[in-house]
């Protein structure tokens, strides 16, 4: 199931989104396309959805709506809509990332969570995308066990941001943002 972070990059986004749960992801409202505003994409793979209450003491104590609706507010900013979903399901992500360039997104945040170091499905997916995909962890997998040092999906995206707790979503939208004006 996937969870949709209904959290836009707009000053009414402000206030504490509620999570909503859909079996299917809704086509993206966002008109980017036609604004020309940048469109990013930020899935977050499982047991995100438990953070503020798991493992503060490695992933911090914000909330996955509270680094959204900070990834949201920067991307205003930075005029770009940034939407985000979390699912536990590798398959969702997998739809997730197939379907996003379809759904009108430019780039895509991708925290894979533990199917970072096993999924061949999910880099699979992402060479088959169109658009960049950027890595991006609270912790820093490196300094973690050892086998959490072996990215299987590394291979496949255009960069990784990780070792800076909720920053690390924010800096990674930065990136893509910055990454995407380069290639216009």
């Amino acid at each position: 199931m996937v969870a949709k972070l209904k959290i836009k990059s707009s000053p009414a986004s402000r206030s504490a989104a509620p999570k909503t749960r859909a079996r299917h992801r809704e086509p993206s409202t966002a008109s980017s396309e036609a604004s020309g505003r940048l469109s990013i994409l930020i899935v977050s793979g499982p047991n995100l959805d438990r953070l503020g209450s798991r493992q503060p003491e490695i992933y911090g104590t914000a909330t996955l709506a509270d680094i959204s609706h900070a990834c949201a507010e920067r991307g205003a900013e930075l005029a770009a809509d940034v939407m985000s979903v979390q699912t536990n399901q590798e398959g969702d992500i997998v739809d997730l990332i197939g379907s996003a360039a379809e759904e009108g997104h430019h780039a895509i945040l991708l925290n894979a969570g533990g199917y970072t170091h096993t999924s061949v499905a999910i880099l699979d997916a992402i060479l088959g995308s169109p658009l960049p995909v950027i890595e991006v962890h609270l912790s820093n997998p490196e300094a973690r066990e050892d086998f959490r040092r072996s990215s299987l999906i590394a291979r496949g995206c255009a960069g990784k941001v990780a070792g800076f707790g909720a920053s690390s979503y924010v800096i990674a939208v930065e990136a893509a943002v910055r990454l995407l004006r380069s290639a216009r």
